[in-house]
């Protein structure tokens, strides 16, 4: 076999390590491979510590020699073709060097690297962008080496915000709309983060865990709980997927799909349980698997019915609306500006000078469709405004209704102690499906169904009786089921 003797000199680079073990399976006798150079090149005396690119290998950064796998990974991320990315787009100028090379952007530091000295090596957002120099890690490798940090601030001061942000009219505002999103800082219930049993969705922290991310970084054990960042749905080292996502977005499953290892918790009853209602149910909810109570007259095979939304006609599902780039004027600049999407508002509210924004309600006029026309899937942006009302609408007046019934049920059949689980709490938990906090509109059909069976369901166990009188809900159901995929 060949033995590879890194005591003194630099470990070969991957593809001599692998030719050496392929020959070692032939080979008898140990052989001991010496590389007759330094370690590492010494960097520029105003570098800072940064190393950058071996000089003489191409591409290989000098954390390459000994993190292979992580820089074979890297070598298929957009990071790693930043430079030349930048002189090829037409616009290139010297205020947008500092993005695309090595250097303090994405990390602690505020100098070196390429900003100081100029130095081709320091060319591409390679590992020390975001870990920070490497050069007393090459010199004692025995410490833990520059750790990354995944934290995201408003204050643009480390992390991926320093550069994914609308420092020009051609870059897209993704930090200044995510920290106003329900993943950053404008997060829904942030306490969540701290609790146990929701922080593996609530939390950077505990989601990584969660998906088996094992990445050590500088957040990782301090007990600062952070929201849902940049590096928790974006893999900085792998480009497997588009956008250099952790998980697919065309993944019609609700444990591999990147918006649904979140979107789907409670999405059927808890029958120890049953007055908790659902709970970011709209991956289920849009496949129109395994999501609600089924009431006993309700045939359906699972997955049969679904809107347009959770077809093959929409294939990136989730990410098709709710990261939408919609094109605005920035007031501030008069610059054309494309949003990133990382609002994730799917139809969100305008300011007046026509800016996205995350605000919970305005009047639906106030509103953008742009992204349900985009997506080939409505004509015009009224006719989308329209579908939305009227569905919307619609799943609200049968929720009235199904409530209307529930009222009239004995209050002993809402009990969660008698490890009996009810038609009028399995009829109660579609209602909350119905309710515009699960969003229904993700399936507005089987939503329906849900309802109208479940009104059924409800007269028949007890009796009662809907304000609509008597109704034909076998033909309800039918005609429900005639629309969908329209």
């Amino acid at each position: 076999m060949i033995r590879i003797d890194i005591r003194r000199f630099l470990v070969l680079p991957a593809a001599l390590v692998l030719l050496g073990s392929m020959l070692g399976s032939v080979c008898e006798d140990e052989t001991i491979v010496e590389v007759e150079r330094p370690f590492f090149d010494d960097p520029p005396a105003m570098a800072a510590g940064f190393l950058g690119y071996d000089e003489e290998v191409v591409n290989l950064t000098t954390c390459g020699n000994c993190h292979v796998g992580q820089q074979a990974e890297w070598e298929e991320t957009a990071h790693a073709g930043a430079w030349n990315d930048m002189q090829n787009s037409g616009i290139a100028q010297e205020s947008c060097e500092v993005c695309h090379s090595t250097g303090p952007n994405g990390n602690l530091m505020d100098t070196g690297g390429f900003v100081a000295t100029g130095d081709a090596r320091y060319h591409d957002v390679q590992c020390e962008s975001c870990h920070g120099p490497g050069e007393t890690h090459v010199n004692f490798p025995d410490d833990t080496g520059p750790l990354a940090s995944i934290k995201v601030g408003t204050d643009l001061t480390t992390g991926c915000g320093e550069c994914h942000r609308a420092s020009s009219g051609d870059h897209k505002p993704f930090v200044e709309e995510w920290s106003q999103s329900q993943h950053g800082e404008g997060a829904h219930r942030p306490q969540y983060r701290q609790r146990e049993t929701c922080r593996n969705c609530h939390g950077a922290q505990g989601a990584l865990l969660a998906w088996g991310v094992n990445d050590v970084f500088i957040e990782k054990d301090t007990g600062e709980e952070i929201g849902i960042v940049c590096a928790v749905c974006h893999d900085p080292h792998d480009g497997t997927y588009s956008k250099q996502t952790r998980f697919a977005l065309d993944a019609r499953d609700v444990d591999t799909n990147l918006c649904m290892k979140c979107h789907q918790r409670r999405a059927v009853p808890d029958e120890d349980n049953p007055q908790r209602g659902p709970h970011s149910p709209q991956g289920p909810l849009l496949l129109g698997e395994n999501v609600g109570w089924i009431p006993p007259n309700l045939e359906y095979d699972e997955g049969s019915i679904v809107a347009t939304h959770g077809t093959e006609r929409n294939p990136k599902l989730c990410a098709t609306c709710h990261v939408h780039q919609l094109e605005f004027t920035d007031p501030a600049t008069g610059l054309q500006i494309t949003g990133s999407g990382h609002l994730f508002e799917p139809i969100p509210c305008l300011d007046p000078a026509g800016v996205p924004t995350n605000a919970d309600e305005c009047e639906v006029e106030e509103r953008s469709f742009d992204a349900c026309t985009a997506a080939g899937c409505h004509g015009t942006e009224d006719a989308a405004r329209s579908a939305y009302t009227l569905a919307k609408d619609r799943i609200a007046r049968l929720v009235e209704e199904l409530d209307s019934l529930l009222e009239q049920v004995p209050a002993s059949e809402f009990d969660n102690d008698d490890n009996i689980f009810t038609v009028a709490e399995g009829a109660n938990f579609n209602a909350g499906l119905g309710d515009i906090r699960s969003s229904p509109i993700h399936n507005p059909f089987l939503t329906e169904a849900l309802l109208v069976a479940s009104m059924d369901a409800v007269e028949e166990e007890y009796g009662v009786m809907n304000s609509l009188g008597v109704v034909d809900w076998d033909a309800r159901l039918q005609a429900i089921k005639s629309r969908v995929g329209r």
